[in-house]
């Protein structure tokens, strides 16, 4: 979707495919027509953005076969959909029943890492659509934060260096301008966008910058107004924000929330865990680690990285942090000038949510989905943007 902002510039909003596992082209083909297809249709548009995400093989293969290429880009326009932004954080196995650790593999201390990020910019430039010139592209955070030592960070920030020149020369080849943002998550050696600043700023240029992820950043305990602020302070670009909402619980200490977290606590992903106490943040790795003994005090309330549905918050005792998605993105888009132009919606686990939560049918994912966009119109039309067709 499209919107006018009041300083006559556009944002772009779009929802992430990566809730749709597929690992070679003819499954993102498939996606498009079972999936992204429908929503457009659901929400009565002829035109749908989609955050699109290409693993590693499929990426590979549109590379390496220009008229594959080209037919990705047929299909989108056939479709009534269009890309703008890239979701470059998982590599491959997303779909997998377990995924866990491995979403942070290869890191940016592996070349395979700037390998797979230089081509999604590649590729990124060929599917803009005709009257847009800039893309971004959002991946993770350097690396999980055990065993990345100060050689691996030196390796990661001349590979981060390597890639904005890359960017530099990208658009001087095709005139598109691509930005790639750091993705902020919990655990991570990059868990906060205060710790972004420093390794961004060290780099060449504005080519890099930070992914703002609603959820992550309500994880964390971090305030939207002082993080934004001093990302601005450290000239920190922001490409791109994630539209999500964490899963929240008032009163941890209490057995009928626990109860109610342990039905969110599954195998396939990490739910980071955090509470913000008197000596700062504490967190687990996983919400199970926290919900089995004291790992974490019970006496503030505890949030957990699980992206739950941004219209449809978990029964009580939980809730979700969208007050916090509400208020970051009125200081993102609702100044006198938008501080990104790329939003994207990214709740990847409806598949992942407790069994009586899920969607059954594939036309219950597609309502679910673009009841999630119909939020997000509501709230950037609610901070004066203007609809596009």
């Amino acid at each position: 979707m499209r919107f006018r902002h009041p300083d006559g510039s556009t944002v772009h909003v779009a929802y992430c495919t990566n809730v749709h596992p597929a690992e070679t082209l003819d499954g993102v083909l498939a996606q498009l027509r079972d999936h992204c297809e429908p929503v457009r249709r659901c929400l009565g548009r002829d035109r749908l953005g989609i955050g699109l995400w290409l693993a590693k093989d499929a990426a590979r293969t549109l590379i390496t076969d220009p008229v594959a290429l080209r037919g990705l880009r047929a299909a989108l326009d056939r479709r009534g959909l269009e890309v703008v932004t890239l979701n470059g954080f998982p590599y491959e196995g997303f779909g997998a029943e377990e995924v866990k650790y491995r979403v942070y593999r290869p890191d940016w201390a592996d070349t395979e890492r700037l390998a797979h990020t230089t081509d999604l910019a590649r590729l990124l430039t060929a599917l803009l659509p005709d009257d847009v010139t800039e893309g971004t592209v959002s991946t993770l955070p350097l690396a999980w934060r055990t065993g990345f030592d100060e050689r691996a960070a030196a390796t990661a920030a001349a590979a981060l260096t390597t890639l904005s020149r890359r960017l530099d020369a990208l658009e001087e080849l095709t005139g598109k301008s691509i930005r790639v943002a750091l993705e902020p998550e919990p655990g991570c050696t990059v868990e906060t966008t205060a710790d972004a600043i420093g390794p961004l700023t060290a780099l060449p240029g504005d080519r890099i910058g930070v992914c703002v992820d609603t959820c992550h950043l309500a994880t964390s305990f971090e305030d939207p107004a002082t993080a934004l602020a001093d990302l601005e302070t450290a000239g920190v670009v922001i490409p791109k924000a994630q539209l999500s909402a964490a899963l929240h619980a008032e009163e941890p200490h209490r057995p009928e929330v626990r109860d109610a977290l342990a039905a969110f606590a599954e195998p396939r992903f990490l739910h980071q865990t955090r509470t913000l106490t008197p000596g700062g943040l504490r967190g687990t790795d996983d919400l199970g680690e926290a919900l089995a003994g004291d790992a974490l005090p019970d006496d503030a309330p505890w949030r957990a990285h699980f992206h739950v549905p941004l219209h449809a918050p978990p029964a009580p005792p939980l809730t979700s942090t969208l007050h916090v998605l509400q208020e970051a993105l009125a200081l993102l888009v609702g100044g006198v000038r938008p501080r990104t132009r790329h939003l994207e919606v990214e709740t990847y686990t409806w598949q992942a949510l407790p069994p009586e939560l899920r969607p059954r049918t594939r036309t219950q994912l597609v309502d679910g989905i673009a009841a999630e966009l119909a939020l997000a119109r509501d709230l950037l039309t609610g901070l004066g943007l203007k609809e596009l067709p």
